[in-house]
């Protein structure tokens, strides 16, 4: 087996820390290893694979030095762990206090030795509810997870599922360091005036927010492989679902869909809600946008509008142009139709 090489830092930074400080702690990790992958709020995970030789130090080392630098030049203190893999790493170094190592040897012993003691619920993908299946079946540590046949495991929590905890707790993770930073995202919200309880005036928000969505990916030449929905009801609790769309997109209609959809799903019935918020997720280049190509000609004419609506907004404003079910004269307006001096565009009528 290869020597351990992955590091996993956590740094103890203040919420309101300066946005340099990070781009400093990403510097300091790229001066000993060139592969490092920086996670927001407050974790980094890096390839020490050919830094060990050369600097002529074992992981320990290497990993102490760069503790003190942070400490010496940024007053920030640190957990910090080596495992052969992500998965190891990181459940190491959640274990770990601050301004202390951990290491993990690469060797069945020692990937076992500090695995198998542990509480199911540490291993990542293991939720409260899985958990709390797990416990019930009396697999109370990850060793007991790691002996139950993967046939056993998959029948109680699902094929998928049931195989990649199988692989967790015995250790395995083929995941890398990836310095490229994670797909952004983009979001906005709408709250009602009042705790809102017509589905009605639900989707006309969501079609707002679907519609603002898209303009700004337009704008900015980037398209959406994701779409997460939030909403915010009277209580103060919040349901949020999450989904792949089919092929990545910034048309609005087909983010209104998506977003239908994920509400849908809700099964919301009387439901007091006080927000809704929309995020698109995993953006990417525009260029790199597919479109199936199919039979139905349904959506060419909104796909096409939206070119001759976004150079109308970038010339006067957004509301120049908007979903006709978003008109004026609805109880509720969303904000992004809502100013009664802009022009708009009527499908009968002069020259609007």
């Amino acid at each position: 087996m290869r020597e351990q090489s992955i590091l996993h830092f956590r740094f103890d930074v203040p919420r309101d820390h300066d946005p340099e400080l990070w781009e400093r702690l990403r510097r300091l990790l790229e001066d000993f290893m060139p592969r490092v992958q920086m996670l927001e709020p407050d974790s980094a995970v890096a390839d020490l694979t050919g830094a060990l030789r050369f600097w002529h130090r074992d992981a320990r080392g290497i990993t102490e030095l760069i503790q003190l630098r942070a400490l010496a030049l940024y007053g920030v203190r640190s957990a910090a762990a080596v495992a052969p893999n992500r998965l190891l790493a990181a459940m190491a170094a959640a274990l770990t206090p601050p301004g202390e190592r951990t290491v993990i040897e690469d060797s069945p012993e020692a990937i076992a030795a500090f695995l198998r003691p542990r509480p199911v619920r540490e291993l990542p993908g293991v939720g409260a509810a899985t958990a709390a299946t797990l416990t019930d079946h009396g697999l109370h540590t990850v060793g007991d997870l790691a002996d139950l046949p993967a046939l056993t495991l998959q029948r109680l929590l699902g094929a998928r599922l049931g195989r990649t905890l199988h692989e967790r707790a015995h250790g395995h993770d083929t995941s890398v360091v990836n310095p490229t930073p994670a797909p952004a995202s983009i979001s906005t919200e709408h709250a009602f005036p009042r705790d809102e309880l017509d589905p009605a005036q639900h989707r006309r928000a969501l079609l707002a927010l679907a519609d603002d969505l898209g303009t700004r990916l337009r704008t900015s030449d980037q398209i959406a492989q994701g779409l997460t929905c939030t909403i915010r009801y009277a209580d103060q609790t919040a349901t949020r679902r999450s989904r792949t769309l089919p092929e990545a997109t910034h048309h609005t209609v087909l983010l209104a869909r998506a977003a239908y959809t994920l509400y849908e799903s809700l099964g919301l019935q009387r439901a007091r809600v006080r927000s809704i918020a929309l995020r698109a997720d995993a953006l990417q280049p525009a260029a790199k946008a597919t479109r199936q190509l199919t039979f139905d000609t349904g959506d060419d004419k909104p796909l096409a509008i939206e070119g001759v609506a976004d150079r109308a907004r970038a010339r006067y404003r957004h509301s120049m142009l908007y979903p006709a079910a978003l008109a004026p004269g609805a109880r509720t307006l969303p904000a992004a139709a809502q100013d009664p001096h802009a022009p708009r565009w009527r499908q009968t009528g002069g020259d609007g």
